[in-house]
């Protein structure tokens, strides 16, 4: 059960409410995993704006990556971690208690 006193908005996280952050984060916690190349076209971004979000997520420990070979070249896989799925989550609820749902 959670604290009644505790402050809703101690669940905001500034890394995740980036827009292309949040996006990333949706995409992953509804996919489990999913490919940089798939990632990159559901967000209609650049890879190298996609890269630079992914790499605040994965060094802040929300993203981890994994690198396979398919079609004889190497992919990246994206998959959100325990902890960027609870900040994840975390951040939802806050931004529910913001607008009041």
């Amino acid at each position: 059960m959670s604290d009644p006193a505790a402050d809703p908005m101690d669940g905001f996280d500034t890394t995740i409410h980036a827009p292309n952050r949040l996006r990333i984060c949706a995409l992953l916690d509804t996919a489990g995993e999913a490919e940089f190349a798939t990632v990159q076209r559901q967000l209609g971004v650049s890879a190298s704006v996609l890269s630079k979000h992914v790499t605040v997520l994965v060094d802040t420990g929300y993203v981890e990556q994994r690198k396979a070979v398919r079609d004889t070249r190497q992919r990246v896989w994206l998959r959100l971690t325990r902890p960027g799925r609870d900040a994840y989550h975390a951040h939802l609820a806050a931004l529910r208690a913001i607008v009041g749902t």
